[in-house]
C-alpha cells in the first residue's frame, strides 16, 4: 500500500449562489482533516434516501488502521445499552484485511462456553491479562472481511493492515490494554460498562471473494452494505429503480477510473478512497484493470 493515502469527494458543479464544498469538481482531504467531512456531509446526502448526521455530517466513516502492535482489546456500546446511555453512541464496524505479516491474528467474540462469569473473574485478577485465553483468535488473512457488531469484543492483533468501515461514533470501552505484555503503563479500562455490553458469544465467520466470483457481499447491516468486486472492465454503481445512497469506493488493489455525467473521470489507485454523492450514483461507472478489486460501501442509514 502507498505510504500517502488521500481520500476523495467527488462533487457536482455547483450553479452560482449555491454552496458546495470546494469550487471544482473533485476535492481532496487527508485522513486526519475529519473537518471537511462535515463540510461535505450535506452534499453528499443530497437527493438520497437516507439522512445526515444529526450534526449535518456524513453517517460513515471509513479509514486505514496500520497496527504496528496490538490495539486495546475492547467494545462498542450495544443497542439496549444505548437507549438507557444516552451519552453512549452505537458503533457497528468492519475490518478487511489488506496485508498481515506471517502468525498475526484478529481477536474477536469469546470461546465457545466462556460465560459472563468467567470473563468478570478474569478481568478481577492481575491487570485483567486473563481475557486474552478467552477470547477467540483467528488468523488474519489478506482479502478477508471480519464483521464486528456492536457488543462484540474485539482487538486488532499487531503486523495487521486493515480499511475499516464503521458508523461515525467514537464511544469505546477499553477492556484490556496489553500493559503486561508489551511492557507499558496501561490506560484506563472501563470494565463496568464493558461487562454491560459485551455480548457472550462466538463471533461470525469471515467472508471472502471467491475465485471464482466476480462480486460479493461482505457485510449487510442497517446502517451500511459492504460489498467487494473485481473490477476488471466496467460497474456501474447504480441500479434502475433502486433508491439513490451515497457510495464510497476503497481500491484494495490494481487501478481504474470512476467516470459519469456531472464531474470530471477520477483516476484512482491502490490505498485511494472516494466518496460518491447519491446523486452522481445514478450515472456513474467505475472502470477497473486487470486484478483490480474495490471495496464498495453503500450508506442505508440507521
Amino acid at each position: 500500500m502507498p505510504a500517502a493515502m488521500p481520500i476523495r469527494a467527488v462533487m457536482p458543479a455547483y450553479p452560482s449562489g449555491e454552496t458546495g464544498a470546494g469550487s471544482g469538481m473533485t476535492g481532496d482531504w487527508s485522513t486526519d482533516e475529519t473537518a471537511s467531512w462535515v463540510e461535505v456531509g450535506a452534499a453528499a446526502m443530497a437527493a438520497s434516501c437516507v439522512e445526515a448526521t444529526a450534526t449535518g455530517g456524513f453517517p460513515l466513516l471509513v479509514k486505514y488502521l496500520d497496527a504496528r502492535e496490538h490495539l486495546s482489546v475492547q467494545v462498542h456500546p450495544s443497542i439496549a445499552y444505548c437507549k438507557s446511555h444516552p451519552d453512549a453512541h452505537l458503533k457497528t464496524e468492519c475490518w478487511y484485511i489488506l496485508e498481515a505479516s506471517p502468525g498475526s491474528v484478529i481477536f474477536k467474540g469469546v470461546k465457545p462456553g466462556v460465560t459472563r462469569e468467567d470473563f468478570a473473574r478474569a478481568l478481577g485478577r492481575g491487570q485483567g491479562e486473563g481475557v486474552v485465553a478467552l477470547l477467540d483468535s483467528v488468523p488474519a488473512v489478506a482479502g478477508e472481511c471480519h464483521n464486528l457488531p456492536s457488543g462484540t469484543v474485539h482487538a486488532l492483533g499487531g503486523g495487521v493492515l486493515v480499511a475499516e468501515v464503521q458508523t461515525p461514533s467514537d464511544t469505546t470501552f477499553r477492556v484490556y490494554d496489553w500493559a503486561k505484555e508489551l511492557g507499558r503503563k496501561g490506560r484506563e479500562l472501563h470494565v463496568e460498562q464493558s461487562m454491560a455490553c459485551i455480548q457472550f458469544e462466538r463471533a461470525r465467520d469471515a467472508t471472502r471473494l471467491a475465485p471464482e466470483e466476480s462480486r460479493c457481499r461482505h457485510v449487510t447491516t442497517g446502517y451500511f452494505d459492504v460489498d467487494e468486486f473485481a473490477a476488471a472492465g466496467e460497474h456501474a454503481l447504480g441500479t434502475p429503480g433502486e433508491p439513490l445512497r451515497p457510495q464510497v469506493l476503497m481500491v484494495v488493489a490494481g487501478s481504474g477510473r470512476l467516470i459519469g455525467e456531472g464531474f470530471e473521470g477520477v483516476p484512482l489507485r491502490t490505498g485511494e478512497t472516494v466518496l460518491v454523492p447519491a446523486k452522481l450514483c445514478a450515472g456513474a461507472r467505475f472502470v477497473g484493470a486487470e486484478g483490480t478489486r474495490v471495496l464498495r460501501t453503500t450508506v442505508r442509514g440507521g
